[in-house]
């Protein structure tokens, strides 16, 4: 790379390190096809990305945006097939667990605890808990 461009390419963005992202960014819009906004001069696209940031041929926050949106990128969720939807029960319990009530499952609960426990527990609770 030319000394000059990347003198003059300090001027626009003072970080060394945010030049390199911005025209490493810019370089790889070139290779996927995007307008070359001055002449080519026989010059690969790093030193292309770089001369356009010297002359100010490209918008920096728009680089900037597309660093980040490349850097944040989610995944896109798979479409679920047809097939695959049909063997996922909808109307019964997939776990074969037995719907229980609070009150059931509480019920059985005490049944299941010693005197002392229960009694303990109603002492905390100082019959809060009851309705």
């Amino acid at each position: 790379m030319a000394r000059v461009t990347v003198e003059d390419c300090i001027e626009k963005v003072p970080n060394r390190f945010e030049l390199v992202l911005l025209a490493a960014q810019r370089a790889r819009g070139l290779s996927r096809g995007e307008e070359i906004r001055l002449e080519r001069e026989n010059d690969k696209n790093t030193v292309v990305a770089l001369r356009e940031i010297a002359e100010d041929k490209v918008s920096l926050p728009v680089l900037r945006e597309g660093i980040v949106r490349s850097l944040a990128r989610a995944p896109e969720p798979e479409p679920v097939d047809e097939e695959v939807l049909d063997l996922i029960p909808t109307d019964q319990n997939i776990f074969g667990l037995q719907d229980v009530s609070a009150e059931e499952e509480h019920a059985h609960m005490a049944e299941n605890m010693s005197a002392d426990e229960s009694a303990a527990i109603e002492a905390e609770l100082g019959g809060r808990g009851r309705r």
